[in-house]
C-alpha cells in the first residue's frame, strides 16, 4: 500500500474485475486512485472471450466488466461503482458541493457515459464486423462519427462552464474520470483530436496526476 492509498472499513482489500482497454474498467481504476483506495486487479481477457465463461458470469450475470468485489457483495455498472465510491469515501470529493455545479459535471459524465461509449462499445462493434461485414476503416469511421459528436458538445460546455485546468475546475471530478479514458479510446481509433483543444489541454493536466497516470490500459498488469 502507497502512501497515497488508505485501508477499506472492512479488512479485505476490494477486487477490480476488468480488462486493461476497457474503458469503463478505466474510469474505476481512475476513481479508485483519487479516493487513495487499495484494490487488486483481476484480469477478464475480452479478447479471449473470458467474460463468458461461466467463472465470470458468476460474479457479473450481465458478462460485462467491470465489476468491484467489496467483500459483502459485487458491484456492477460503472456509475454505479462510481457513485458508491463517491459516497463511500467522499473525500477527495469528485462531485462539487453546490448543486448547479454537481449537475454540470454529472451532465458531462453522462454525455460520455450515455451518448458516446455505449454505441462504441465492444459488443456493439463485434456486431458491425461479424454482423455487417465492417471493416477496420469503417469501424474507425463509425467510432469517430459519434466521439466527434460527443466531443464537440464537451468542448462546448467546457468552454461556457470550465475554470480549468481540469473539465470543471481547479480539481478532478466525475467529468474527467470520464473523458480521460474516451480520449484514450478515441486515440485508438484514429480520430484526430486538434478540433478539441480544451479538451486536449484537460487530458494534459490529468496526465501530471499520479491517480491518472497509474490508471492507463498502458500500464495495467494484463496490458
Amino acid at each position: 500500500m502507497t502512501s497515497q492509498q488508505r485501508p477499506q472499513p472492512s479488512a479485505s482489500v476490494p477486487k477490480l474485475y476488468g480488462f486493461f482497454r476497457s474503458g469503463t474498467s478505466h474510469r474505476v481504476r481512475i476513481a479508485l486512485n483519487l479516493k487513495g483506495l487499495a484494490y487488486e486487479q483481476i484480469a477478464v481477457d475480452l479478447r479471449r472471450e473470458a467474460h463468458c465463461e461461466p467463472a465470470y458470469e458468476a460474479v457479473n450475470p450481465q458478462k460485462l466488466v467491470p465489476a468491484l468485489d467489496i467483500g459483502e457483495a459485487v458491484l456492477t455498472q460503472s456509475p454505479a461503482i462510481l457513485e458508491w465510491l463517491e459516497e463511500q469515501y467522499p473525500t477527495p470529493p469528485l462531485l462539487p458541493a453546490e448543486p448547479l455545479a454537481r449537475a454540470h459535471v454529472r451532465a458531462l459524465a453522462a454525455l460520455i457515459g450515455c451518448d458516446i461509449h455505449p454505441v462504441n462499445n465492444r459488443r456493439i462493434l463485434e456486431a458491425l464486423r461479424h454482423d455487417f461485414g465492417a471493416d477496420e476503416t469503417a469501424i474507425n469511421a463509425w467510432c469517430g462519427h459519434w466521439i466527434a459528436a460527443g466531443f464537440d458538445a464537451f468542448e462546448a460546455l467546457v468552454v461556457r462552464h470550465g475554470q480549468g485546468p481540469f473539465a470543471c475546475g481547479p480539481h478532478p471530478t466525475l467529468a474527467d474520470v470520464y473523458l480521460v479514458p474516451q480520449i484514450e479510446s478515441a486515440r485508438r481509433f484514429k480520430v484526430d483530436l486538434d478540433r478539441w483543444p480544451s479538451l486536449l489541454a484537460i487530458d494534459a493536466a490529468c496526465g501530471e496526476l499520479d491517480a491518472f497516470r497509474r490508471a492507463a490500459p498502458g500500464v495495467q498488469p494484463d496490458a
